[in-house]
């Protein structure tokens, strides 16, 4: 009876983290869709930095510009990336104490809602990033800027 018990409790230890383990694929998600907007400011970055070289005056300008937001957007989907990364870590933490507590005989209750709390603040600031890297994007779009004011790049 005493091995059936430990299958149980294994058991009901893996059914308290298939909720953590959720949220992890979705928190990989979000990670894959901010690692994909670094890549895509680090390629633009890299084909404005060429075209700066043989630019003419006018137009150095507008892709300085350019280069001065895709920084700025750099500098803030950065922390967003650790943010989430350190979410997904917290998360993990959580899952092991779950397992660690199951098998070592000890309440984790408070440690366990630590480590959540931690992950949920922590995931909370990594969205707030994106946002803000979102919001300085969507300020520097110039979407058909040269057909609808007659060829000059506006802001």
């Amino acid at each position: 009876m005493g091995e059936l018990s430990n299958v149980n409790a294994v058991a009901h230890v893996i059914q308290l983290s298939v909720a953590p383990v959720f949220l992890l694929s979705g928190i990989g998600a979000i990670l894959a869709v901010m690692a994909s907007r670094l890549a895509r400011i680090i390629d633009r970055a890299r084909v404005l930095e060429a075209r700066l070289d043989q630019a003419t005056p006018e137009t150095a300008v507008t892709v300085r510009e350019d280069l001065v937001t895709l920084r700025q957007r750099a500098k803030l989907i950065g922390p967003a990336i650790t943010l989430c990364t350190a979410t997904a870590l917290l998360i993990c933490m959580v899952i092991a104490v779950l397992f660690l507590s199951s098998l070592l005989k000890f309440d984790a209750g408070v440690i366990v809602a630590l480590l959540f709390i931690l992950a949920m603040l922590a995931f909370a600031l990594g969205l707030v990033w994106f946002l803000r890297e979102i919001i300085v994007a969507t300020r520097s779009l110039r979407i058909g800027s040269r057909h609808v004011h007659g060829g000059r790049a506006t802001p």
